[in-house]
């Protein structure tokens, strides 16, 4: 391990912005981010907004009944946007499905995600367009698959590294202890996000484990950052430290992003049942979006006229979100037989005649 690295080897969380939009005192985390300009600090206010907004739009659509389910974001922007900012192009994303903020900063198309949730034929996207896999619905499976790519990009000698993400629950399931142990013992070049967000549907994180998620992962033998979750600008720097040792060969690193998750663990839950209404205003008070206003605010970068723009590009994204939503063609019945041979087949042939009069048995089916 590195020297620099092993002087941040302890449970402080890393902060370079307070609640109240005050930049703390210099550090070796706020020299990694020293390129953050305040324009490029202003870029980050958008994605955090942006996102956001995605989010919104998202869960109302699904409140409409337009989408089967969706997992809100709420309160985790800056933990998914500050670590994928942190990614170079050649880096690869093994995601569960609360990375709508990563997938936007990767481009995927806001109307792609939503897709998978609403259970169309076509959704999904090509995780090589992007390098970053479509949604996890297993709950830590995806952290096996990072670390087996990841070795498999060590052993071709293949530049860049890997990030996987997943939350505090995950941490109980054997995937992902599964996968620090193995990723320790052979060097993977994999970087272990975790976004701590308190809980684990409603199971409160003090359940799951008695030490921090970090101190677990330095049972494996992985060292281990803690960061605020709520800080854009720590997220960045701490992401890029694990980067940097990934990419270097020096192997794996957890990251505890210590954030909260303001609205349900998803769209069929009620945390009101389980969550004190006090604690949410706590955390209300450390809004990520919030605290960069602050911060810009403070700079004297923070005038209407951006607040119109990041507004509109915000709004602009979320009606392309749900024109797309809406406007998905899903395929006819009868396309079913579609691609399962190269060459015409006679019993398919047969199974599509047989399906074609099953279907009009039924008056005002859709036939094509």
């Amino acid at each position: 391990m590195d020297t620099t690295f092993s002087a941040a080897v302890d449970d402080t969380l890393i902060q370079i912005v307070t609640p109240e939009g005050v930049r703390t005192e210099p550090t070796m985390y706020s020299e990694l981010v020293g390129d953050i300009t305040t324009e490029k600090l202003r870029d980050l206010y958008e994605d955090l907004v942006v996102v956001r907004r995605i989010d919104a739009e998202a869960t109302a659509l699904q409140r409409q009944g337009e989408l089967g389910l969706w997992a809100p974001m709420l309160g985790q922007e800056a933990a998914q946007v500050g670590s994928a900012r942190a990614l170079e192009r050649d880096d690869f994303v093994f995601a569960s499905y609360r990375e709508h903020g990563v997938a936007y900063c990767r481009g995927v198309d806001p109307t792609q995600m939503l897709r998978f949730w609403r259970g169309s034929t076509q959704s999904g996207w090509d995780p090589y367009e992007y390098n970053m896999t479509t949604p996890a619905i297993i709950v830590g499976s995806q952290a096996l698959h990072a670390t087996g790519y990841g070795l498999g990009m060590k052993f071709d000698g293949a530049e860049g590294a890997v990030i996987t993400y997943f939350g505090d629950g995950a941490t109980s399931q054997g995937d992902i202890s599964e996968a620090l142990g193995f990723a320790a013992s052979f060097g993977a070049p994999v970087v272990f996000f975790c976004q701590n967000n308190q809980w684990a549907i409603s199971e409160p994180v003090t359940v799951q484990t008695h030490i921090t998620i970090a101190e677990r992962g330095r049972g494996f033998g992985v060292p281990a950052l803690r960061v605020d979750g709520n800080d854009v600008l720590a997220v960045l720097a701490a992401t890029r430290t694990a980067l940097a040792r990934a990419r270097e060969g020096s192997g794996p690193t957890l990251i505890e992003a210590v954030t909260y998750r303001m609205g349900p663990h998803t769209t069929s839950d009620d945390p009101s049942r389980y969550r004190p209404a006090a604690l949410d205003d706590e955390w209300r008070r450390k809004d990520p979006i919030d605290r960069i206003e602050r911060l810009l605010e403070r700079e004297g970068a923070m005038d209407e006229s951006f607040r119109q723009r990041v507004k509109e590009r915000a709004d602009a994204t979320a009606a392309d979100l749900r024109r797309g939503c809406l406007g998905t063609v899903e395929p006819g019945p009868m396309s079913l037989f579609d691609h399962v041979y190269a060459d015409p087949h006679p019993l398919i042939a047969e199974e599509r005649r047989a399906y074609a009069a099953y279907l009009a048995g039924f008056e005002g089916a859709v036939k094509s």
